[in-house]
């Protein structure tokens, strides 16, 4: 089965699309090549730009803190694992600590690195990292991968605080997810939404089934359509046939 996970606010889209950004980051990191570490690179420079443009420390504290507090109102239910609320509990007010104890800017370390500074810039340019433009950055990329990584790291973990705050975050969106069978009819589907307010919607289709969905949801309607992937250029169109789908609805 195919997931299609839909943000419905700009909070939980950032931080989907942080999440999307760091694993792609960690890969990298821990590959060899240069080529490699360059796109982790690239990585560590879109984490920066995307976490500073909102106040995503106070924000991520703020909801962990909810969390936590929600969380602890369930000790002593007969229905709730204590072990597993523990450990929960543990986590939300470690990555907590974790996140109080990150000081000035996000991402200001980096900032603080002319070096760097001097790569991002150039990064924008198409091209602009040859070896004739920044010859200190293609030395770096000659340099044995132990190496690298090294650098790598001592750039990217600064910044994992936020990665371990958002992944419990979006991981309790996730399980809080309730799905229900649907057809759509034409490939075509809407649904009333009575004024609720859903902050992630939770598509999912069987992985051979050649149609993707595009959707659209306020507080009063979730409207969704299928279409048929267009890999080869051709126009994309509307699935004429009936889709069998799930959809889950989260909220936090």
């Amino acid at each position: 089965m195919t997931h299609y996970e839909f943000p419905t606010n700009e909070r939980i889209r950032t931080l989907l699309r942080l999440e999307d950004i760091y694993d792609r980051t960690a890969f990298y990191v821990a590959r060899e090549h240069a080529l490699d570490h360059h796109t982790a690179l690239l990585g560590i420079f879109e984490i920066m730009e995307v976490a500073s443009r909102a106040d995503l420390k106070s924000d991520l504290l703020q909801e962990l803190e909810r969390q936590r507090q929600s969380l602890s109102a369930l000790r002593n239910n007969p229905h709730i694992s204590e072990e597993a609320l523990d450990k929960v509990l543990s986590e939300i007010e470690t990555t907590h600590s974790r996140l109080l104890d990150m000081t000035g800017k996000f991402g200001q370390h980096l900032r603080e690195n002319e070096w760097l500074m001097a790569i991002k810039q150039r990064t924008s340019i198409p091209g602009g990292v040859c070896e004739f433009d920044l010859p200190s950055y293609y030395y770096w990329r000659q340099q044995p991968a132990d190496h690298r990584r090294v650098d790598l790291q001592r750039w990217f973990e600064p910044l994992l605080p936020i990665k371990h705050a958002l992944d419990i975050v979006l991981r309790l969106l996730r399980d809080s997810c309730k799905t229900s069978q649907y057809v759509a009819k034409n490939g075509a589907f809407q649904q009333m939404s009575g004024g609720k307010t859903v902050q992630m919607l939770r598509i999912t289709l069987p992985s051979d089934l050649p149609a993707v969905p595009e959707l659209s949801a306020n507080r009063y309607a979730i409207n969704i359509r299928f279409i048929v992937p267009a890999t080869s250029g051709e126009r994309a169109k509307v699935v004429e046939s009936d889709i069998h789908f799930s959809l889950g609805y989260c909220n936090l």
